[in-house]
């Protein structure tokens, strides 16, 4: 895979895919990061043809380095594991019951002093975690204490907002019209010297680098622009961890599955498609035999892409049912490593396509024995 930056050139505008009046809907929110859907689009307009093309990311990058989303299983630095992970002495383990159809509860593996958790309240933490601290996340399971804090502006958030009103005035007067007059659209400006990176395949990156330079890419609405430069010594950072993560996959025990883009885990029942949080493919591990045994996660991630409407008008698109997805740093606990259904070969084809796009990318962290 070939890593590229995408430098917004100014503020973005990524609106959802549902439709838009101004009358109706008063604000327009952006979506950020931006979706496999749409960052796929873009490429396709900026070639000029449509092909499969395969897409990691979106992540971030800041002074030549890889930026991905904080792991979910923590409480401030405070790792969580699940309770049946921990040692028979684990108070909790002679004192907790829990239903074992659901995924094991999570707590602690040390507990913090009274000192020790003020100074953790006041600490500023990172949401983005550079590539050498996911690396060591990897080897060894653990990040330490000071890779918590944050080093460097926009490390809690390397975007901000910026609120946009806009008006219509009726003619001859000093008025705003009252139907279709105002709205007010939320913009996204990265912050100073921080960029979005996505990854390409081969094929893909034969044809960016076959454009002249310097290369620009339309990317949202509104015809807003990013610059488009490749980086290979993001290569080399992903390619590192990239096997290390194959080299944990190998392993057998325990295992925990790190989710660095938003996972879908779609299902078609009773003639209507369902979302969860882990792939259902994965059984539990106690009343299914199976490998999985709890997740650290938050709320879903609202995917609302666009599909073509070659009913209606030929090159024109619609809007596609809206799905769930868990989002970035979700982080799983199973007995095994356990691949995904979708790239196997049996998948069908709408589950590659959600791959190709980029979504569900696992990396696999060596299990830490307590």
């Amino acid at each position: 895979m070939y890593w590229y930056c995408l430098t917004p050139l100014d503020i973005l505008l990524l609106r959802d895919a549902k439709p838009f009046t101004p009358g109706e809907r008063a604000w327009a929110k952006s979506i950020f990061p931006p979706n496999g859907h749409t960052l796929a689009g873009a490429l396709r307009s900026l070639l000029g043809q449509s092909f499969n093309l395969t897409v990691i990311g979106p992540l971030f990058c800041y002074q030549k380095s890889l930026y991905f989303p904080r792991p979910l299983g923590f409480v401030g630095s405070n790792p969580l594991m699940p309770l049946n992970w921990h040692s028979s002495s684990h108070p909790l383990n002679a004192q907790a019951l829990w239903d074992k159809t659901q995924p094991a509860p999570l707590t602690f593996t040390k507990s913090l002093s009274a000192e020790e958790q003020q100074q953790e309240e006041g600490n500023k933490f990172r949401s983005w975690l550079p590539s050498s601290v996911i690396k060591t996340y990897l080897e060894t399971g653990n990040i330490e204490d000071d890779d918590w804090l944050l080093k460097y502006p926009g490390e809690d958030q390397p975007w901000q907002e910026e609120s946009r009103p806009h008006n219509a005035i009726k003619p001859g007067t000093r008025q705003v019209k009252d139907s279709d007059g105002y709205f007010v659209e939320n913009g996204i400006r990265l912050k100073q010297d921080w960029s979005l990176v996505i990854a390409v395949d081969s094929q893909t990156h034969q044809l960016l680098q076959s454009l002249s330079k310097p290369l620009s890419m339309r990317l949202g609405g509104e015809g807003h622009r990013v610059m488009v430069e490749y980086e290979p010594i993001l290569d080399q950072q992903w390619q590192t961890l990239q096997t290390l993560s194959d080299r944990n996959f190998q392993q057998s025990g325990r295992a925990i599955a790190y989710l660095m883009t938003p996972g879908i885990f779609e299902r078609g029942q009773g003639g209507i498609s369902v979302c969860r949080s882990y792939p259902w493919e994965w059984k539990m591990a106690y009343n299914s035999g199976g490998n999985f045994v709890s997740m650290a996660t938050e709320r879903a991630v609202p995917i609302s892409p666009r599909i073509r409407d070659s009913k209606e008008k030929k090159g024109s698109s619609i809007p596609a049912p809206q799905v769930f997805a868990a989002p970035p740093g979700t982080l799983y606990y199973l007995e095994n490593p356990q691949g995904l259904f979708a790239d196997s070969d049996k998948a069908s084809k709408p589950l590659k396509q959600t791959r190709q796009l980029g979504y569900s990318q696992l990396l696999w962290v060596k299990y830490n024995l307590l």
